[in-house]
């Protein structure tokens, strides 16, 4: 098996080391970047098999980083960040992150979040064709994870990131039924290192997306207590 291969855009170097001594103890090969400029020299050379970025750099915002070239490139991400509040790491979220973790980190739990993310991808890479619908359709929606193509009703198409197409493909594998945070955990992220408020977050992106409302759901439904239930019927597509 190669070594897989870390990407760390923090400023601080200090925190950057930090990080790369702890990542590189569990076997990953790492390498540093203090600005967005040597991160995207070294991505336009090599693409790394995950990312963890700081949000706030020197040279600007790496939001913009996320959403446009890391997502782009369907590179999977960590986001480490100071920027704590929720509307922020909803927001790292809708901009394509897999992860978003506060400052002051513990560097163990920043490799197990790796780790974790790390087997979800290689798992979705390995999934035999076959294993589930590739192309659906629910509520005159289309969504095509081969292609990760979402089309509305109205015939608009856009991509979605790998995140969204991982949680709309566990709704639509168990229409109309409830699916309580933990089970989400265990499917999403196939252990139990996501927080529950992970988990509300990429559902309140995923709803952006379908034009859904937590207020008035007419796809994904929240069950006070219990969960979330994905309402509509759904049918392969041709």
């Amino acid at each position: 098996m190669s070594t897989k291969v870390i990407y760390i855009l923090e400023d601080d170097a200090d925190v950057r080391a930090l990080f790369a001594r702890e990542l590189k103890s569990h076997g990953f090969a790492v390498e540093g970047f203090g600005t967005i400029a040597s991160f995207d020299d070294a991505l336009a050379n090599k693409s790394p098999d995950l990312c963890v970025i700081d949000l706030s750099l020197p040279d600007g915002d790496a939001l913009t980083l996320l959403r446009d070239t890391l997502g782009e490139m369907d590179i999977p991400t960590i986001v480490v960040s100071g920027r704590g509040a929720l509307g922020d790491r909803v927001l790292g979220l809708d901009f394509g992150a897999d992860d978003y973790l506060v400052k002051p980190v513990n560097t163990i739990e920043l490799a197990a979040r790796a780790r974790s993310l790390l087997r979800r991808v290689d798992k979705l890479a390995t999934k035999p064709a076959n294993e589930a619908l590739e192309r659906v359709r629910f509520a005159d929606w289309i969504a095509d994870f081969s292609t990760l193509e979402l089309e509305a009703p109205n015939g608009d198409k856009e991509q979605m990131s790998a995140a969204d197409a991982r949680l709309l493909k566990i709704f639509v594998g168990s229409p109309g039924k409830v699916l309580s945070r933990d089970r989400l955990m265990d499917l999403y992220a196939e252990d139990n290192e996501a927080f529950d408020r992970s988990i509300d977050a990429q559902v309140s992106r995923l709803r952006k997306k379908l034009q859904d409302t937590a207020k008035n759901p007419k796809l994904i439904r929240t069950v006070y207590g219990a969960g979330y239930v994905f309402t509509p019927q759904v049918e392969q597509a041709v």
